[in-house]
């Protein structure tokens, strides 16, 4: 044999033979290995964990709670650009191999050998969902083998499109989210069936790094490897020339906060969540269970709007506090330096539209100022005119507005940016209907990410004169009229009768206009009016009768101090109990689910109200319902709240509410078919300012919401009960001006006019027993 044949072939023999020794050893794996692999099950039963979603009423997603986002589509409910995307960026010979593309295996391992770049690895997308299920991402040979191995038994086991089916729901993508159906809601804010070619590219750039290419954290780099796969999905024929161009030169709108679904409802969903663990407890956040509440987006957003709005103009009115922070700008050198503003931006989130910004430099006649994502805003003139006083040298060093201090700018209704601040002040604001106690909106704060305390619902305050008219009430049920007349005069109540010092109150603006009529004393919120009428019907009775609305009797002492206001209450009890004004009597229940569905659809638990008109609800005399709610229109048509005038409607009642030193501001009000509180007030209690009444600081807040939340709902009113009479105390011709009502059993025969009464006792006969049944007697004790 020639030397030179021999060079040749011992080389070739040696390799064939290590080749042989190697497929044998492989082949005795397999032998092995195969029989040992685990079971498909998890895959043929495929039963991720859905996390609980929370909707509102017309069908918006406002909450999700978990420790994965995922939600769960068929296949033929992927859009085929998704598809196409995913295959092009992954696995484009997916349909072709059978669970190890040998072509890529082999393209990888050249690519590997003949760069010196970034190594390619060659998982299909098989091998993908056998790594997820059943490895670890361990770089061995013995867990690629089984890898691989694992491959050829899912392929054998399942269809290709429920293997594909299988990764596009499970596979991680950043952001807790699993799938890209969850992915386009948490990147995008959209259902995945909506997405585009741009954003399809972005979602399936993800599985190879979802860190390195997360758009909210790397977006230069997301980018990048979205170019990447939209070049592929053309070079496969995927997308056309024109699509890949506008692909390219879409900028894709990134949503910044995982949690922002579109609709401001945090404390909604929060209280949701809550309700579904009570029932299901851990099941509740891996079963997919879907809460429907009872608030609908219109008028959740007006809520949420005219609460920041309120919030907002409260705190102009008292002036900017100065810088909210400084931060280190010894290493920035420059505006480009954009890493490190962003990196000192870190702790400061934004609230909505309030965007936290870095000064750059700042003198009186100009600020300018580095937004996240690196806009440099420039302020001059007009929008200094609020901060000049932070400007000035004389300003408080830690406070001053300068190189390094950390600011919020907003935009105002022209789009011009202002320099603002985030409120120390807080608020809430609740509505439902006062016929089934359905919530439509419920803001519990401000803000939910900076303050989690839901005012709505937790918030012990004082009531102020908001709680005037249930001293009314009670009053009326003793035999007063709204007619009835009593002095707002000075008085002064002895050391005997309060047990401690003497207590001489005032009327909030120090006048006194004599003796007046209940319908004036409560339209103008006249305090002495209300000590005198409680005094005279007796502390202990009003303790007893305010339970009816569903308030505490032990948060309400038996002293005068009630006619006040005094006690403590919440929102949500001042909504239960105006609702019975508004309905005619009734006590109805507020909530705020109105169902829990299984992932199926499936109904696990249902809220099913009584609605007013069951006369086992009514805790309220129609005939006093109605004499109340005449009263409170007479607040908005000329009292304290004349300003919801300004929504043009007659059906509207209400009463504010102011406590003592300004602590709390109030308003509550109902229109027949929708019935709102609004609060404002700070979490350590403090003075809200001289001039903060209800009437200015939370009437604003109702105003906005019932403006968008009563449009197109037609003005109506409570129907005439039986049992009253309307009388004319002030014109005997009959004419309706000065018309007033009292009960008919009180209307002595064949007189016409209302006795004049200028005692502190109206003069009228024995009060009409109560006409309730004895099951809500008992109810209102208790």
């Amino acid at each position: 044999m020639p030397a030179l044949l021999r060079w040749i072939l011992y080389p070739v023999l040696l390799f064939a033979g290590i080749a042989l020794a190697i497929t044998a050893l492989l082949g005795i794996a397999i032998i092995l290995a195969y029989p040992q692999l685990p079971s498909l099950e998890v895959l043929t039963d495929y039963q991720p964990k859905i996390p609980l979603r929370v909707y509102s009423a017309d069908g918006y997603l406002i909450g999700e709670f978990g420790e994965e986002r995922r939600a769960l589509v068929r296949i033929d409910e992927v859009p085929e650009i998704m598809k196409q995307a995913i295959l092009s960026a992954e696995d484009e010979r997916f349909y072709q191999h059978g669970g190890v593309d040998t072509l890529g295996v082999l393209r990888a391992a050249y690519s590997n050998f003949m760069g010196a770049g970034k190594r390619q690895g060659a998982s299909t997308i098989t091998m993908q969902v056998a790594r997820n299920f059943f490895l670890t991402s361990e770089k061995t040979l013995t867990r690629k083998l089984y890898e691989a191995l694992l491959a050829f038994k899912i392929e054998h086991n399942l269809p290709k499109n429920e293997i594909l089916q299988i990764y596009i729901n499970q596979i991680y993508l950043g952001q807790r989210a699993y799938g890209f159906a969850a992915a386009a809601q948490i990147y995008f804010g959209k259902s995945l069936k909506d997405i585009d070619v741009a954003e399809a590219a972005m979602l399936a750039g993800l599985p190879k790094a979802p860190s390195a290419y997360n758009p909210v954290a790397n977006p230069k780099r997301a980018k990048l490897r979205q170019m990447y796969v939209l070049r592929r999905m053309h070079e496969l024929g995927a997308i056309t020339d024109t699509q890949l161009d506008e692909a390219q030169n879409r900028a894709l709108a990134i949503k910044q906060d995982p949690n922002d679904f579109g609709i401001h409802a945090d404390f909604v969903a929060e209280m949701a969540r809550q309700i579904a663990y009570e029932r299901f407890q851990e099941d509740a956040y891996n079963k997919g269970l879907r809460v429907m509440t009872t608030i609908t987006r219109a008028e959740q957003e007006a809520a949420y709007a005219s609460l920041r709005k309120g919030v907002m103009d409260y705190d102009r009115r008292h002036g900017y506090r100065g810088a909210e922070g400084y931060v280190d700008m010894q290493e920035i050198r420059t505006d480009q330096d954009d890493e490190l503003l962003e990196e000192s931006l870190v702790d400061y989130d934004d609230s909505d539209d309030l965007l936290a910004a870095i000064v750059l430099d700042a003198s009186p006649k100009q600020v300018r100022a580095y937004l996240r994502g690196g806009e440099i805003v420039t302020l001059t003139g007009d929008s200094l005119k609020s901060v000049l006083r932070m400007l000035d040298d004389k300003a408080p060093a830690n406070k001053r507005l300068s190189r390094g201090a950390v600011i919020r700018l907003s935009k105002d209704d022209k789009k011009h940016w202002q320099i603002t601040q985030i409120p120390e002040v807080e608020a809430a604001f609740i509505a439902a209907s006062p016929v089934d106690g359905a919530i439509r909106a419920l803001v519990g704060g401000f803000d939910f990410n900076r303050n989690k305390f839901n005012h709505a619902t937790q918030a012990w305050r004082q009531p102020g004169s908001s709680f005037k008219p249930f001293i009314y009430s009670a009053a009326l049920e003793k035999g007063y009229t709204p007619s009835s007349v009593i002095p707002d005069e000075p008085i002064v109540i002895s050391a005997a009768e309060t047990g401690s010092l003497a207590w001489e109150p005032k009327n909030y603006d120090g006048k006194y206009e004599g003796p007046m009529s209940l319908r004036t004393g409560l339209a103008k919120s006249k305090n002495m009016v209300s000590i005198r009428l409680l005094k005279s019907i007796g502390t202990h009775y009003a303790q007893d009768y305010i339970t009816r609305f569903g308030f505490d009797a032990e948060k309400h002492p038996p002293y005068l101090t009630m006619a006040l206001g005094a006690g403590s209450v919440t929102p949500w009890q001042q909504l239960t109990a105006y609702a019975v004004f508004a309905n005619g009597g009734y006590k109805i229940e507020p909530h705020i689910v109105r169902q829990i569905l299984d992932d199926k659809g499936n109904v696990l638990a249902e809220t099913k109200p009584v609605v007013a008109g069951d006369e086992q609800l009514r805790v309220l005399d129609a005939r006093n319902a109605f004499l109340m709610d005449s009263m409170m229109h007479d607040v908005v048509r000329r009292g304290t709240a004349t300003k919801a005038m300004a929504l043009k409607r007659g059906d509207l009642a209400g009463k504010t509410g102011t406590t003592n030193d300004y602590i709390d501001a109030w308003f509550c009000g109902y229109q027949p078919t929708l019935v709102g509180i609004a609060w404002i007030g700070f979490d350590q209690p403090k003075k809200l300012g001289n001039g903060e009444t209800g009437g200015a600081a939370a009437l604003p807040m109702w105003i906005g919401f019932m403006e968008k939340a009563l449009q197109g709902v037609p003005e109506s009113y409570m129907d005439f009960p039986e049992g009253l009479v309307a009388i004319h105390a002030n014109d005997p011709a009959g004419k309706n001006k000065g018309a007033e009502y009292i009960y008919q059993e009180q209307l002595p025969p064949d007189e016409t006019e209302e006795p004049e009464a200028t005692a502190e006792k109206p003069q009228t006969p024995a009060p009409v027993q109560e006409a309730k049944p004895k099951a809500v007697e008992n109810k209102a004790a208790q």
